[in-house]
C-alpha cells in the first residue's frame, strides 16, 4: 500500500457563474520515502492538493488515505490529532511566531503529542541539528536571516517525525544561493530521515531535486519524469 493514496478526488470552486475544477477525478499514489514535486500554472490547484492531503480542506468527492488513515472520514478534532502525528507543513513565508525563539517555534507541534518534556527537548534538539541551527536556538525570528527562518520552518515540519512533509513553494521567497542550500537540505532530510515529501514549486530547477515530477494540467496529473 502506498503512503498516500488519492482515488477519484474532485475539487470544485465557484467563481461567479463559473465552476472551476482544479482536480478532476484524479488518482495519485506516493510511496513512503518518495520525493514528489508538483508544477503547473498559477490557479491550477497545486496548493489545493496540499491542503487536501493534509486535511486542511476536503474534496467534493473521492477518498484520500495517508499512512493507512482515510483522512476524508475524520472529524475536525481527530484531523488535528492525526495531522500532528503524521504530517509536517513547510510554508513559503515561514509563518514563525515572532515572540517565540527558534527553539520554541520548532517545539510547537510536539505540544500536541503525548510526550514528556524530556522527549520534546530531544526532538527539538535533533531537529535543530538536522537543519544546522543549534547555535540559533535562542534567537527570535527578527534575529535570523530569511534562509535561517526557513530552516526553522523546516525543523518545525520534521520535529514530530512525520511520515510525509508537504511543502508549498519552500524556496519561493529566497535568493538563488539560499534556495540551493534549502534544496540540498530537503534532499538530505528526505534520504536520511526517510520522510516522504510532496512539494509544490514554479521553478523547474527546484522541481528537478525530486525523484518524481508531476505537472497539474486541466485537473489531471501529467508525469514529467
Amino acid at each position: 500500500m502506498a503512503l498516500v493514496e488519492l482515488r477519484g478526488v474532485c475539487k470544485r470552486f465557484c467563481k461567479g457563474d463559473e465552476t472551476i475544477t482544479p482536480l478532476d477525478e484524479v488518482d495519485l499514489d506516493i510511496d513512503a520515502g518518495e520525493f514528489v514535486s508538483l508544477m503547473g500554472p498559477s490557479g491550477t490547484g497545486k496548493s489545493t492538493l496540499l491542503n487536501l492531503v493534509s486535511g486542511i480542506d476536503q474534496p467534493d468527492s473521492g477518498t484520500i488515505t495517508v499512512a493507512g488513515t482515510v483522512v476524508t472520514q475524520l472529524s475536525r478534532g481527530k484531523l488535528a490529532d492525526w495531522r500532528a502525528a503524521n504530517l509536517g507543513y513547510i510554508f513559503q513565508t515561514h509563518h514563525l511566531i515572532p515572540v517565540l525563539t527558534a527553539y520554541e517555534n520548532i517545539e510547537l507541534p510536539t505540544l500536541l503529542l503525548k510526550l514528556t518534556s524530556a522527549q520534546r527537548q530531544q526532538r527539538v534538539e535533533l531537529a535543530l541539528e538536522a537543519v544546522g541551527l543549534c547555535d540559533r536556538a535562542n534567537h527570535y525570528p527578527r534575529q535570523l536571516s530569511g534562509g535561517q527562518e526557513q530552516r526553522v520552518g523546516i525543523a518545525r515540519a520534521i520535529v514530530a517525525h512525520p511520515k510525509i512533509v508537504v511543502a508549498d513553494e519552500p524556496t519561493g521567497s529566497l535568493d538563488a544561493e539560499t534556495s540551493e542550500q534549502v534544496q540540498d537540505l530537503l534532499q538530505r532530510l528526505n534520504k536520511e530521515l526517510d520522510i516522504a515529501f510532496l512539494m509544490v514549486t514554479h521553478d523547474r530547477d527546484v522541481a528537478s531535486i525530486a525523484t518524481r515530477q508531476l505537472t497539474l494540467d486541466r485537473g489531471k496529473f501529467i508525469e514529467t519524469r
